[in-house]
């Protein structure tokens, strides 16, 4: 959903940060990510302040080029603010299927998705009603061109992964993010679904959600609290950003 937002794409598939890139690096990119998550909903104000850092440091390298279709910056706090809300709403379908929960009573709590970077508190809408009507003009202006689209369609099918790891896998995470997904953007990434599929992945979801409520909290957390303890174990991380 990030990079159905033009300056988002744009900046991900030009990108010259290549020791986190995901086709280089999958593993490496997904514990910077997954690490971001459990910082800003898990992490304590000094673990927010040291991930800021380093992620600022990997944003200042991701701007546009005088070759670049748009401009863009990763510096802009109006694309984290999409990102954020993206974040949220991936937050909030994931509680809503798999523990029958009401997301909406931590919206206000999710605005550090993006004003733990550059996003000003007064930028996230107010409350949810205003979230809506900022979400439903936002995805009515998406437009993916074809080289971002390309992009996601190999994140899909898992090839930023070794293949006896990615293909077994294949035909399910493809199932489960279109799945995911709300018209609009299977629209724009040509993805088929029909209502055989809706019934399948709803009766799905339904097995998945009875297994994980009755896991332990902590199992449940895993691995954002795998990655906390991570960041918070390399105390010369700590040394290293604060001397910056």
């Amino acid at each position: 959903m990030q990079l159905s937002r033009t300056g988002v794409g744009r900046g991900v598939v030009e990108s010259k940060v290549t020791s986190s890139g995901l086709f280089r690096h999958p593993f490496r990119r997904a514990r910077t990510t997954l690490t971001y998550l459990a910082v800003a909903t898990m992490g304590t104000d000094a673990d927010r302040v040291t991930y800021r850092r380093i992620v600022n440091k990997a944003h200042a390298q991701v701007r546009s080029t005088a070759g670049s279709p748009v401009a863009y910056s990763a510096f802009d706090p109006n694309l984290q603010l999409w990102v954020a809300a993206c974040l949220y709403k991936g937050f909030e379908d994931t509680q809503r299927a798999f523990l029958h929960s009401r997301p909406e009573r931590h919206y206000q709590e999710a605005a550090i998705f993006g004003t733990m970077l550059q996003v000003r508190p007064d930028m996230w809408p107010a409350d949810r009603a205003a979230f809506e009507a900022y979400w439903n003009e936002a995805i009515s202006e998406l437009r993916l061109d074809d080289e971002v689209r390309r992009y996601l369609t190999a994140i899909i099918d898992l090839e930023f992964l070794p293949p006896w790891i990615g293909r077994p896998f294949r035909r399910f995470h493809r199932f489960m993010t279109t799945g995911f997904l709300t018209e609009p953007f299977r629209e724009q990434m040509g993805l088929r679904w029909t209502p055989s599929d809706q019934r399948r992945f709803d009766a799905l979801v339904r097995g998945i959600g009875s297994v994980v409520r009755r896991l332990p909290a902590r199992l449940r957390r895993f691995p954002y609290n795998l990655c906390l303890w991570d960041l918070r174990r390399r105390p010369g991380l700590r040394t290293a950003v604060a001397h910056q």
